[in-house]
């Protein structure tokens, strides 16, 4: 649903605005990590950093080819996270903890999740600020969508009571269909005011671009992904 090409875009966009930025890739399919990184060069990983993470931070942050944007990357070996924390009191609170020392040395950090609700997701939540909700345009839209809203209510009743959802945007968007136009306002009516005014369109360039290690403003600077991605950037940081 464009979740993670929502992840590195946004991330690249605020650091192309001068912040200091840091992308932790807390998905195990890793494809963040590989939008900007060759995995022949990551040693460690966010799975060593989330069960041992003792060592210096700086073992498991890597520079990507944006000014100002580090990552934490993920390799496959994060899908044994869960079954490795399963049963600890503090599973749900290991991300909030490894990303404690980070605060003060980056003013935005982006958490891509897993596209499913388990500890993992859980953890990206207790340590979260905000929720950025990215929805694509198809039939099955909203599927998920009650299971995901009940797990972040839950969170915010005890972990999190001050974690907000910070809106959700519309992606893959395919304007030469009616069938995308109806879901958008099946969206809109679910949603309201939650809704960002910037839609991402469904586009070859925002796919391509992983591929040359690059964020769509650098890849494609002029293209219609580049400029959706620079105004929902506008947008998120109005909100926040």
């Amino acid at each position: 649903m464009g979740k993670t090409t929502t992840a590195i875009n946004l991330a690249a966009a605020f650091a192309n605005r001068g912040l200091k930025v840091l992308l932790f890739d807390l998905d195990p399919q890793g494809n963040s990590s590989i939008s900007f990184l060759d995995p022949k060069v990551v040693a460690l990983s966010a799975y060593e950093m989330m069960v041992d993470g003792n060592g210096m931070l700086e073992n498991y942050i890597y520079p990507t080819s944006v000014d100002g944007l580090e990552m934490v990357p993920a390799k496959i070996n994060l899908a044994k996270l869960e079954s490795k924390l399963v049963g600890d009191f503090d599973a749900p609170f290991r991300l909030k903890d490894k990303l404690e020392p980070l605060r003060k040395r980056y003013e935005v950090i982006f958490i891509d999740t897993p596209p499913t609700l388990g500890l993992i997701t859980v953890n990206a939540l207790v340590a979260a600020t905000h929720v950025l909700i990215p929805i694509q345009s198809s039939y099955f839209a909203l599927e998920g969508t009650d299971d995901l809203l009940e797990t972040i209510e839950k969170v915010k009743a005890r972990p999190n009571p001050n974690l907000k959802v910070l809106g959700v945007v519309v992606t893959l968007f395919d304007r030469r269909t009616t069938l995308a136009r109806e879901v958008y306002e099946q969206i809109k009516n679910v949603f309201g005011s939650q809704l960002f005014d910037t839609i991402i369109s469904k586009s070859v360039r925002l796919e391509e671009a992983p591929a040359y290690k690059e964020s769509i403003f650098a890849f494609a600077p002029q293209s219609t992904g580049a400029v959706e991605y620079a105004k929902l950037c506008e947008e998120v940081m109005g909100r926040v």
